[in-house]
């Protein structure tokens, strides 16, 4: 079976009043219905977008929040990723609890998120502020973090991301893709859609073979630097193609770190050198990957914590906080599939 996964890249809203909170609110409510959710679970997702905006305004700096559909299977539901800068929480257990406030308020924000939502994650740190996710489906789906998960921003002033991403698993090859389009807008974008579209449809086979798939799909658009990687769990090893400035990294325990190689050249350009290496990739490892639109200056051991919580929430923490407004972004994070 081959599991495909091209998310959508969602809405972004600055949410540092209530109109923009009553907005976001809206447009959530809206997406519910459009997926087909039932009548009180899309309440449910009101409630839960209420208290995320409502976070952002009274508790947040520069807040922001993603709304986006997810799939699985036959299903849909809507996730929503709620970004700040703001003070941080020393213990988000704490702050979870009913009652627990420091704005003055009832305190039932968390409590409430975490009792509507059908999965949920969290990471929070005094002085770098906060990243909540949160994921309503159908009563009857199942509720998992996934694997992998990325998130993608177009530059400012844009509404088309050039970078973009992709997660499949085809004959038992778990696999994942990041992108970025050369330029900004819809010439970058197009190249990126291209890019996307021929990872569903290539061959199961090692990613140096999906990297020349991708190479030949792509000679009609303006190219893209771009990278694959596949998650052995059985052989411990992460194999690796990629061509252009794409980042990847293999994270460890203490703060270990190790950059993956990328050769020069452009997909859908020429013909490109496209060779795979192997690496250790243990079960505690994690894998990240990201476009130029990122900068490579992050530590991991600036973040306590953070390797312990799901692949979305990382991914989300360092587009918040390596993400450059000048450029379009992308990271995606993943580990050994459970």
């Amino acid at each position: 079976m081959n599991i495909h996964a091209v998310p959508d890249p969602g809405s972004w809203f600055r949410v540092e009043n209530s109109s923009a909170a009553s907005s976001a609110r809206r447009a959530a409510e809206r997406l519910g219905e459009q997926l087909g959710l039932h009548p009180d679970r899309v309440a449910e997702l009101a409630i839960v977008a209420a208290e995320l905006t409502s976070n952002l305004v009274k508790h947040a700096e520069e807040g922001l929040l993603l709304l986006r559909p997810v799939r699985d299977g036959d299903h849909a539901g809507v996730e929503l990723i709620a970004i700040d800068s703001g003070p941080g929480m020393t213990d988000l257990t704490v702050s979870s609890r009913d009652g627990h406030s420091t704005a003055g308020t009832l305190g039932i924000g968390l409590g409430a998120i975490s009792r509507q939502a059908s999965w949920y994650d969290a990471w929070s740190w005094p002085g770098k502020g906060t990243v909540l996710a949160v994921q309503v489906w159908p009563k009857a789906a199942p509720a998992r973090p996934a694997w992998a998960a990325g998130l993608t921003r177009p530059i400012s002033g844009e509404q088309v991301s050039g970078d973009g991403h992709a997660v499949r698993v085809a004959e038992g090859r778990y696999q994942v893709l990041v992108c970025d389009g050369l330029g900004h807008g819809a010439l970058a974008g197009a190249a990126t859609d291209a890019a996307l579209a021929a990872f569903r449809t290539a061959p199961a086979a090692p990613p140096a073979t999906v990297v020349q798939h991708l190479h030949r799909a792509m000679t009609h658009t303006r190219g893209a630097a771009l990278a694959v990687a596949e998650l052995d769990q059985s052989a411990g090893v992460l194999r690796y193609a990629g061509l252009g400035n794409i980042t990847g990294v293999v994270l460890g325990a203490a703060d270990e770190r190790r950059g993956l190689v990328s050769l020069p050249g452009i997909a859908g350009h020429q013909r490109p050198s496209v060779r795979e290496y192997d690496y250790a990739f243990p079960p505690e490892a994690t894998l990240v990957m990201h476009s130029d639109g990122v900068v490579d200056r992050w530590r991991i051991g600036d973040y306590p914590g953070l390797t312990g919580r799901s692949p979305l929430v990382l991914a989300a923490t360092l587009l918040r906080d390596a993400g450059i407004r000048r450029d379009d972004a992308c990271v995606l994070a993943a580990r050994t599939p459970a």
